[in-house]
């Protein structure tokens, strides 16, 4: 297992696009790998035209200020769950995204953060609202 996420860490951080700074967070017992979106020009294009998202990476989207930040899924080809996080890191609410899909997702409170991930990710690792991310410190400030 451990072979596996060292393969997954050294695919994400060697392949992956230079667009974003990259961090590790942690979510329970989970090791995550997130590229981070803290510009508006990142937040937009966040993972539109990716056809790959490795197990446990993600996109970490850092907002300037804390908000009831929306989503869609416009040209965006991978079905993804996505947290809308507090900036205490709590999870406030977890959507499922569909692929190419105009349907808003918007956090139920205030969010400084959210954490796309593969579609049922957080499910599979059950990880709830109220879990709190590790790690967040580390990310870029928003802009």
């Amino acid at each position: 297992m451990r072979f596996f996420f060292a393969l997954s860490a050294l695919f994400f951080f060697a392949l992956q696009p230079a667009w974003g700074e990259k961090i590790s967070l942690k979510i329970g017992k989970n090791n995550i790998f997130a590229e981070t979106a803290n510009t508006p020009q990142s937040r937009n294009q966040g993972l539109m035209q990716r056809s790959f998202l490795c197990p446990n990476c993600g996109m970490l989207f850092i907002f300037k200020k804390a908000d009831r930040h929306g989503f869609w899924m416009k040209n965006t080809l991978l079905p993804l769950s996505i947290a809308f996080i507090a900036a205490d890191g709590s999870i406030l609410n977890i959507e499922k995204m569909q692929p190419n899909t105009l349907d808003p997702h918007h956090a139920q409170g205030d969010a400084l953060y959210a954490l796309e991930m593969n579609s049922g990710w957080f499910a599979r690792n059950g990880i709830k609202q109220g879990i709190r991310v590790q790690g967040l410190r580390q990310a870029p400030v928003g802009q």
